[in-house]
């Protein structure tokens, strides 16, 4: 008689050692994630806090102001003194820490109890939230900056040499430090490797130039005539930063883009609400003589130009060749932007995508970032869960091929190589919404409705108030839709 069928035995959990780059939003919760599946976890900070982008400091980089020179003292952060969030703080916070005045964020005498509240108030939430779950002394290294990732085979597969310094004196050769680990976690950021505008006569022109990685304050700008490029978030908020005291600002973009990828163009034309701002539209050409060119043969005499054009990934601590490579702000070879297909699940990323809702406000375009602390969750619930053996991913080859497909598919698409993380120019290529995806694979619950609802109803209350929609709403049934939400996570 032939012997009962059983069921397949559950995998037996694997808990790894993993190492976490970096203790700003995304290495926050990927540190929780990979506790709460039972890692062992040290996150290797090179700042004196954590918050990554979110800490706050006057100091910029003078001596390069452009942020081009590789081997530059880099400033991590790029917040300016004046910054608030461009979506409101229930949008904004993990799916289940809520980032609520009064709590999650919002304690203290010092406290900013807006909606749309400045960069401090989200620093104090991610602070109460690394309280909350233990990641602190004893998990995160303060100080220390990774200076070299690389595979190593000690004989029971595949593992990893992490070689981190003291970031205040990184000559000390007795100071560094080398450490085995199963498995790391990229989580370093995004916003503090510039990118700089390209066109005509921009290398020669006789003017100064910064990116906005280095703009704190407006001051520097008095009755100056200044020539912005660029015009999302921290351009929008830039300009009329600097109009308070500059003589005229002139907004350009050469790289705005609408839903379809086409190029938008317009005429030069005043801002309706600020007299000294000009829109116009892209740049023609920076010429010898100190001006430059629109294509609309609009000209101007700036005394400066501020690049406000993002930003590109940046690994210095990824040496091996075949890990990755970076090229013009994709990293590839990735499968579904997290796992590179030859070493995982040993080396992950958390936090490349960004999906960029376009939206019109009055004769420019802005682009707003949206969800981002919920995606990194999602993506180092993903993370952690594969470690264990909890989730399976595909075959390396697989996984390549899949990679392969979606890379060949932006390029007949026409979307440009820069935009490869762009979940807006490439969701008719990759079909699902990402972050429900990246849920699915997890056996979790996605980004909730109201959150989804709150984000639209901010980006059109934004279209038709483009100054005062962080102080000017009409959502309430949103917020207490996430309220009744928030309530309903309490023990």
């Amino acid at each position: 008689m032939a012997e009962p069928s059983q069921a397949p035995s559950p995998p037996i959990p694997r808990r790894v050692n993993a190492a976490v780059i970096g203790a700003g939003p995304a290495g926050l919760v990927a540190a929780r994630e990979l506790r709460r599946e039972g890692h062992s976890v040290t996150v290797f900070e090179k700042g004196s806090q954590i918050g990554g982008t979110w800490v706050y400091t006057p100091e910029f980089e003078s001596d390069d102001p452009l942020g081009i020179d590789p081997t530059r003292p880099v400033v991590h952060s790029s917040m300016y003194e004046s910054l608030r969030t461009n979506l409101p703080r229930e949008v904004m916070g993990f799916m289940d820490y809520p980032f609520v005045a009064g709590g999650g964020g919002g304690g203290g005498v010092d406290a900013d109890g807006r909606r749309f509240p400045g960069h401090r108030e989200v620093l104090r939430y991610l602070e109460e939230f690394a309280r909350e779950f233990g990641i602190g002394e004893g998990i995160v290294r303060l100080e220390r900056e990774v200076v070299n990732v690389a595979p190593v085979e000690d004989g029971s597969g595949r593992s990893w040499k992490v070689t981190s310094v003291n970031s205040n004196n990184k000559e000390a050769v007795e100071e560094m430090e080398e450490e085995v680990f199963d498995a790391v976690v990229v989580c370093n950021g995004h916003h503090s490797q510039p990118r700089i505008a390209d066109f005509p006569g921009v290398k020669s022109w006789p003017g100064k130039q910064i990116h906005s990685h280095n703009y704190r304050t407006p001051q520097p700008f008095k009755d100056q005539v200044v020539v912005l490029i660029g015009h999302a978030p921290s351009g929008a908020d830039l300009s009329i930063n600097i109009a308070g005291v500059a003589k005229q600002v002139h907004v350009a973009s050469t790289t705005v883009v609408d839903p379809n990828n086409n190029n938008i163009n317009y005429p030069s034309q005043s801002h309706p609400t600020f007299p000294n701002i000009w829109i116009h539209p892209m740049v023609e050409k920076a010429c010898g003589d100190g001006s430059v060119v629109f294509r609309d043969g609009v000209t101007v005499f700036p005394d400066i130009i501020i690049h406000c054009t993002g930003y590109t990934f940046h690994f210095p601590f990824i040496r091996t060749a075949g890990i990755v490579t970076v090229e013009d702000s994709s990293v590839r070879p990735l499968y579904k932007h997290v796992f590179p297909p030859a070493w995982a699940p040993g080396i992950s990323f958390v936090g490349l995508p960004h999906r960029i809702k376009y939206v019109f406000f009055f004769f420019c375009v802005c682009k707003i970032k949206t969800l981002l602390f919920p995606l990194f969750e999602l993506q180092s619930k993903w993370i952690s869960g594969v470690l264990s053996g909890r989730i399976s991913l595909p075959s390396e080859e697989e996984m390549m091929r899949d990679a392969n497909d979606f890379y060949s598919a932006i390029q007949a698409a026409g979307v440009p190589t820069r935009h490869t993380h762009n979940m807006l120019a490439t969701a008719a290529l990759e079909g699902d919404d990402y972050s429900d995806w990246v849920a699915a694979q997890c056996q979790c619950r996605g980004v909730e409705s109201w959150r989804r609802g709150m984000f639209l109803a901010s980006r059109s209350n934004g279209q038709a108030r483009p100054e005062t929609f962080r102080d000017e709403w009409e959502d309430g049934e949103l917020v207490i839709e996430a309220h009744r939400y928030f309530a309903s996570l309490k023990p």
